[in-house]
């Protein structure tokens, strides 16, 4: 019986313990995983109340502004190298175009120098330019100190637009250019090529021309300049520079800028006009009513003629319309 005992036991199954409890092994004890739980929601709960998650430490202020003066400075640099720049009017020469005088506060202009890098300039034109060696000869632009490490910030400060340039500058208007040749009469009239000009800025101090407007005619070398100043009566320009009148010419490559807008005081805030004075400059008033005159005589023509063709144009498709 006792031989027999086993094979009267009912089958046991196979197995399957194997893998249950493998797979209760792979599941985490209610308790851990709770307290894997709590963990993870404290975190989230910490992360929500802290706001963002911790960013690096931002670089001080003490230690950014230096970057900050070199980045500026280098940036005044570049505009008032290649793209404007504030001048003063230090005289009166001209007036009343701009306004000036020595010792006091004269008007601030914006000199732009990107005109120049495409054109050249042309009559009417107010520029500043260098002055060129026969103007500045016995005249000294900065007055820089005689102290080597002063006289150093000094220029720094001219490069960069904190003082007066180290070149002595010039504001002036064109008159003529190269190849052409002006030339001036007692009673203050600039002819150029043999026509007298149209100058409606010319400002007389002193209510009339003096004595010393006329000059012989000169043929301006290309590449130069033949300037003048606004107040004829009171102006060292290429009339009066050098010891002949070659010397008083501009070289277009002294040339720094065109003077657009008068910035300061605000009460003179504007453009500064630049009209050509060789532009019609010989023709009679009724010369230059020409063009106007033809305008208005041609509109009625081209305006009955246009009408005509439109309804040559439309009929065909209203006709098709009706069928």
């Amino acid at each position: 019986m006792h031989s027999n005992a086993p094979e009267d036991d009912p089958e046991r199954p196979e197995e399957v313990t194997g893998p249950l409890e493998s797979a209760k092994s792979e599941t985490p004890e209610p308790g851990i995983y709770e307290s894997r739980r709590g963990r993870s929601s404290r975190d989230d709960s910490d992360e929500s109340e802290s706001g963002k998650k911790p960013t690096k430490k931002k670089m001080s202020f003490w230690k950014e502004l230096p970057i900050l003066i070199v980045v500026a400075l280098v940036l005044v640099f570049l505009i008032q190298q290649f793209l404007a720049r504030v001048y003063v009017i230090p005289s009166g020469s001209m007036e009343e175009t701009l306004h000036g005088c020595p010792g006091c506060q004269g008007d601030r202009i914006l000199v732009e120098k990107v005109t120049y890098y495409f054109t050249d300039p042309a009559p009417g034109d107010v520029i500043v330019f260098k002055g060129p060696g026969p103007w500045v000869q016995n005249e000294f632009a900065g007055e820089r100190s005689d102290n080597a490490f002063v006289r150093f910030f000094e220029q720094l400060g001219s490069v960069i637009g904190l003082a007066p340039p180290d070149e002595k500058d010039f504001v002036k208007r064109v008159i003529a250019v190269g190849g052409q040749t002006v030339r001036g009469d007692a009673d203050g009239k600039v002819y150029v090529d043999d026509k007298v000009l149209n100058e409606p800025y010319v400002y007389w101090e002193g209510g009339a021309p003096n004595g010393d407007q006329q000059f012989e005619p000169v043929t301006v070398p290309p590449g130069t300049l033949w300037v003048m100043g606004d107040n004829r009566n009171n102006s060292s320009d290429s009339r009066k520079q050098g010891n002949t009148r070659l010397e008083g010419v501009v070289p277009v490559s002294d040339v720094i800028g065109k003077a657009q807008v008068i910035v300061l005081p605000p009460g003179r805030w504007g453009g500064i006009p630049d009209p050509n004075p060789q532009a019609l400059a010989s023709a009679p008033a009724w010369q230059q009513g020409i063009p106007l005159g033809a305008g208005v005589l041609l509109a009625w023509p081209v305006l009955w003629t246009s009408r005509r063709v439109g309804r040559a144009v439309v009929s065909p498709f209203k006709g098709s319309d009706r069928k």
